[in-house]
């Protein structure tokens, strides 16, 4: 059965056009998904990437029409610039470690919950009601948002240490076993192929 080492960021557009078909793939193969919060702007400074705001006007331009070219291919809704965004993502990623950490939800549910808030709803995931609103959403204990910060700090830092030591640049990126790399969520089809064994 196959591993999947799942590094992303709860701001990530991109991340959130993924949707659930990324879990629907790891459950139709029977595959385990570690879920690995990080900085996405340190991890572009750790390895060669450019934040948005500081990107050539053309890379801009192109980045805004294709997110909501994929917003219309998977029709979910999407605005492209957010009220609340950027913002601070550590609290809602604590959250997620600390969720990952207890268990008894779906994780995959709350990522969605708290990317869709950002990138559908205009909420601060910053905000402990937000984040509290997406736990329970996904079937998790809404206090998880109020425990575990140091271990949550720890964990989200040590993610991007991981990140960068296994070719990690970007989000959302998918490592199969700890070898095979996908980076990106239109990459979902070729990692849904590989784990089936035709790719």
């Amino acid at each position: 059965m196959a591993h999947i080492d799942y590094y992303f960021a709860t701001l990530s557009p991109y991340t959130y056009l993924a949707g659930t078909r990324f879990e629907e793939v790891a459950a139709k193969h029977g595959a385990t998904i570690t879920y690995k919060p990080l900085d996405v702007i340190a991890l572009f400074g750790r390895t060669g990437g450019t934040p948005p705001k500081d990107r050539h006007i053309n890379r801009i331009e192109y980045r805004a029409q294709e997110l909501v070219r994929q917003a219309k291919k998977y029709d979910m809704p999407f605005n492209l610039k957010p009220a609340h965004w950027p913002t601070n993502a550590a609290p809602s990623s604590y959250a997620i470690i600390a969720a990952q950490n207890a268990g008894g939800g779906d994780l995959g549910k709350l990522v969605h919950a708290i990317l869709r808030a950002v990138w559908s709803e205009e909420k601060d995931i910053a905000e402990d009601a937000v984040i509290k609103a997406a736990l329970t959403e996904a079937g998790f204990d809404p206090a998880l948002s109020d425990s575990g910060l140091l271990t949550g700090a720890e964990t989200y830092a040590a993610n991007l240490e991981e990140a960068v030591d296994k070719g990690v640049f970007g989000a959302p990126f998918y490592i199969v076993d700890g070898d095979q790399r996908f980076w990106g969520q239109d990459k979902i089809e070729d990692l849904d192929a590989h784990l089936s064994g035709t790719l």
